[in-house]
């Protein structure tokens, strides 16, 4: 079918489109001439019949890849007003400028045939509701997409041939710069530098990346990072340390002079291209040794390994978790004998503080069940200190020395770290003066801005200033001789370092870790510990398993037998003090009282005083009034005065009396009761017995 017969009146009803693309804005500015061709094709439309006025032209998308469709607006403008039964005929230099994929071509073909739209390039006009010209045009989009696939392949094959002979200059983490041969050395800044040997041996020694971040914060140091992008890119600023720099720091394999190549690869999701990193095992190129670094390639191996472990808290098995502030020696080492399992943490008050226990819950969680076992934790970490203090020996004056030396570089480093960030202001703020000084003075426009730029540069020098002297003289204060003093002290008694309360608990496991893999615990009559030692050296201890609580708090059996004995000769309130007097105590640690022992009594249901006087015939108040023929009050005041003898059984001042016999007092008139005393006298005590009182 020709040309004219193509072009029908119904299409010329409609307007055309004329679509404009240039893959990137690079080519949008040096390849002006294929914009021209495209622009031109308005007189081939204005030839087939169309008024210049109804020539819609869609330019919006110079710059924009054809790739996909979900970024070009314009393109999108297009499909829809096709869709829509507006568009005559669609015009485009060739296929890529409309599409370089398959879906999106073919989705616009569909809808111009559907539409009853043509669609014209620089080789002719095509009918997409015909047969052979869909076919055409189908092949066009396939080769346009193959070619772009041709394109990229060759490209990403020289990149992938020079990135294997570690040629391919790549962007460089801070630190780390190119020099005038193109060769990997290190940044000539040295305060730069070392910034970055401080961040690697704070890391090696703290062994996590948020405690690194924590002493670069205490210390008052910045960290470098150059700026990727904008107006100022490539240009050096300093700041506090973040936690995610410092992570990207430790992941980056170039700080330890290492060339690869390869680390990451773009995912294709509906919406975006996400970059994704790769595991190791998986990068295309990778050179040790290749430049200049901060570490060795074992050293950055042992740091991921290291940052994996922590990591590995926030999973499900919990191994080898970061050392925390909890006083649970075995956090993170322990494993179930039952199951196999990682064991978890509890802590609960005991005694007013903190007390872990090992828990193997997971799989009971997870398939809600009971759990597998529960073992206190205040025995096995107990047994587990003994264990280790008995296998470290005492350390030597060697040792000792080594440690002061490596606090006093470490605190040289970071005051040298110091003394470079004043060195820079300093330089700051003689190069705005120099700026200053160079200026017109009657150019106030210009001389009031570099003005003020020096006071801020001078500004900033003396806060500078102020910070290293502040910090100096802290530092100088941790090695006083006190200090040192201390050290030699600590360092040659290792059993009271480990024992001493302020030692902190993240400190103590760091030590623990140094020597103990892991820790298997099984519970049965007693609590089996397997410790394995680094190295391979096992050990088994069998533990007691600890008393229950009610049970823990029972008091003694030898206390309660004396009280049984007491009880034959004193009341409850007279019983109270002769225990403490003796140095009992209750089974809760407390100092006897008339309530405890009545309490212990009617717990352990001892024979109360008052039953064994009785047993032992003595008569009530009112039974010796009845046979001696007198009143109860008579009763008293001749106990009170020695005449009876009474026995007291509580702490009201109630007796039991002897059996009266021949000698049994009567009343006399007239004969004073001191001349008839048979026994000592005994006085009256009202407020005992209130004091007393049950």
């Amino acid at each position: 079918m020709g040309t004219q017969e193509k072009v029908q009146a119904s299409h010329l009803k409609r307007d055309a489109y004329l679509y404009v693309r240039q893959s990137s804005l690079q080519q949008v500015f040096e390849n002006q001439e294929s914009t021209e061709r495209q622009y031109a094709l308005r007189q081939r439309a204005v030839a087939l019949g169309w008024p210049l006025e109804r020539i819609v032209v869609i330019d919006s998308d110079l710059g924009q890849s054809g790739a996909t469709c979900e970024d070009r607006e314009g393109f999108q403008r297009l499909v829809a007003e096709v869709g829509m039964g507006q568009v005559g005929i669609v015009l485009g230099l060739e296929v890529s400028r409309l599409a370089r994929n398959s879906s999106d071509w073919h989705r616009l073909l569909e809808i111009c045939a559907l539409s009853d739209t043509l669609i014209l390039d620089e080789d002719g006009i095509y009918d997409p509701s015909h047969f052979n010209d869909r076919l055409l045009l189908g092949l066009k989009g396939t080769m346009s997409e193959a070619e772009l696939h041709v394109l990229r392949a060759r490209l990403q094959g020289g990149l992938m041939n020079k990135a294997r002979r570690g040629e391919l200059k790549l962007p460089l983490p801070v630190g780390l710069v190119y020099d005038a041969r193109d060769r990997v050395v290190h940044d000539p800044d040295q305060q730069v530098q070392g910034s970055l040997r401080t961040f690697f041996q704070t890391f090696q020694r703290t062994g996590t990346a948020s405690a690194t971040v924590k002493y670069f914060q205490q210390a008052g140091l910045l960290f470098p990072r150059r700026l990727r992008r904008g107006v100022r890119k490539g240009e050096l600023v300093w700041g506090p340390l973040e936690h995610s720099r410092a992570l990207q720091t430790l992941h980056n394999p170039r700080y330890s002079g290492t060339y690869v190549w390869g680390r990451f690869r773009v995912v294709k999701t509906p919406r975006r291209k996400t970059p994704r990193r790769l595991p190791q095992d998986q990068w295309e190129v990778i050179i040790p040794d290749a430049h200049a670094g901060y570490l060795s390639w074992p050293q950055y191996q042992r740091n991921l390994q290291r940052l994996q472990e922590n990591a590995r808290s926030h999973g499900t098995d919990r191994r080898q978790s970061p050392p925390g502030e909890g006083p649970a020696l075995l956090q993170g080492l322990v494993v179930c004998g039952v199951c196999g399992r990682r064991m978890t943490l509890r802590y609960h008050m005991r005694d007013g503080r903190l007390t872990p226990t090992y828990v193997c819950q997971s799989a009971g969680i997870e398939h809600a069940q009971p759990i597998c076992q529960s073992i206190p934790g205040h025995v096995v970490d107990e047994a587990i200190s003994q264990l280790v203090l008995r296998a470290m020996k005492p350390v030597t004056l060697e040792v000792t020395l080594a440690v002061q030396q490596e606090l006093e570089q470490r605190l040289e480093e970071v005051g040298r770290l110091r003394q470079q960030r004043v060195a820079r202001a300093r330089y700051e703020a003689d190069l705005a003066q120099q700026r200053f000084m160079q200026v017109d003075p009657k150019n106030r426009l210009v001389a009031d801005a570099l003005e003020a730029e020096w006071n801020a540069r001078l500004r900033d020098l003396s806060e500078a200033q102020d910070q290293y002297e502040q910090q100096s003289q802290a530092d100088r204060a941790l090695l006083d001789e006190q200090s040192r003093e201390r050290i030699r002290a600590l360092a040659t008694d290792f059993p009271r370092l480990w024992n001493d309360p302020h030692t902190p608990h993240r400190e103590r496991k760091r030590m623990m870790r140094l020597l103990v893999e892991d820790v298997t615990l099984s519970k049965d009559d007693a609590i089996t510990a397997h410790v394995r030692f680094k190295g391979g050296a096992c050990q088994t201890l069998t533990l007691a398993r600890p008393l229950p609580a009610w049970e823990a708090r029972m008091t003694d059996g030898e206390v309660i037998a004396q009280i049984d004995r007491l009880l034959n000769d004193h009341t409850i309130g007279q019983i109270a003090p002769l225990l403490n007097q003796q140095g009992l105590r209750s089974g809760v640690g407390l100092p006897f009282t008339a309530k405890i022992v009545a309490r212990l009594c009617r717990s352990y249901r001892l024979t109360s005083r008052y039953d064994r006087l009785r047993e032992a015939g003595k008569f009530t108040l009112a039974e010796i009034a009845d046979q001696l023929q007198v009143s109860t009050a008579t009763i008293k005041v001749w106990r009170r005065n020695g005449l009876l003898r009474g026995h007291l059984y509580n702490d009201k001042n109630e007796c039991l009396y002897d059996p009266h016999d021949q000698a049994a007092p009567t009343k006399s008139q007239g004969r004073k009761l001191s001349d008839r005393r048979r026994f000592p006298k005994v006085a009256s005590n009202r407020s005992n017995e209130v004091q007393h009182a049950i």
